[in-house]
C-alpha cells in the first residue's frame, strides 16, 4: 500500500536535504495538464472529487479508475486543443475496449475479456480558444455519463465512441456539479443514460 504524499518530502542524499521536494518534482513533471497523458489523470481528479473520493492514492494497475458506492467508474478525457500546434481542433473519441483484468494482488489476468466498469464518465474539455484555454477552469469541461451495461448493448464490438455517436443516442452533457447525482443515477438504475 502506498501512502499518499503531501508534496512536502524532500530529496535527500546522505541524510540531508537537498532542498528540493516532491511538489518541486510535481510541478516540473506534470504541469502540461493540456498534454493527453496529464490531462487523462487530471480529468480522473476532476471526477474523483467531484465524488469525494480523493482520499486514497490514483489507482495505476486497477481494472478501471475509481470506485464509488462500491461500482467502478473509468474515466476517458478528449479535447478539441493540445499542448501542441493544430492545423484544426480534434478529433473527439473516448476509448473504451473490452479489456482482460489484471488483479495485482495475485498477478494473474481474469479469463474473460469486458468492459471492467460499471459506469463510463467521458469528460471533454470542450473549450475551443487557445487563448484562454485553462483545464482547472471546470466550466470549460463538459462530462458524458453512462453506464457499461448502454454502452454494451449500444456499441457491443466498438473499442471507440466519438462525440457524434453519444449525441445521437441521446447521451446529454453535464457540468462539474451533475457529475456525482448522474453517477448515482447510473448506478441506481442499472442501465438507464444520463
Amino acid at each position: 500500500m502506498v501512502d499518499k504524499k503531501t508534496g512536502k518530502e524532500t530529496f535527500v542524499m546522505q541524510g540531508a536535504s537537498t532542498g528540493k521536494t516532491l511538489h518541486d518534482f510535481w510541478s516540473w513533471a506534470y504541469s502540461d495538464i493540456i498534454n493527453n497523458t496529464e490531462r487523462g489523470k487530471l480529468a480522473e481528479f476532476i471526477v474523483a472529487s467531484a465524488l469525494d473520493v480523493t482520499d486514497k492514492i490514483s489507482p495505476t494497475w486497477d481494472s478501471f479508475d475509481l470506485e464509488f458506492m462500491g461500482m467502478g467508474i473509468e474515466v476517458k478525457s478528449a479535447a478539441y486543443l493540445q499542448s501542441w500546434y493544430q492545423e484544426k481542433d480534434s478529433y473527439i473519441a473516448f476509448g473504451m475496449p473490452r479489456s482482460t483484468a489484471w488483479d495485482a494482488t495475485t498477478g494473474k489476468y481474469a479469463k474473460e475479456q469486458k468492459r471492467q466498469a460499471d459506469v463510463y464518465v467521458f469528460c471533454l474539455l470542450a473549450h475551443k480558444d487557445k487563448q484562454t484555454l485553462n483545464p482547472l477552469d471546470l466550466e470549460q469541461w463538459e462530462f458524458y455519463i453512462v453506464a457499461t451495461s448502454i454502452l454494451n448493448a449500444l456499441a457491443p464490438t466498438l473499442k471507440k465512441v466519438s462525440l457524434s455517436f453519444l449525441k445521437k443516442n441521446d447521451i446529454a452533457p453535464c457540468s462539474y456539479n451533475e457529475i456525482r447525482s448522474q453517477v448515482e443515477r447510473a448506478i441506481a438504475s442499472h442501465g438507464e443514460v444520463f
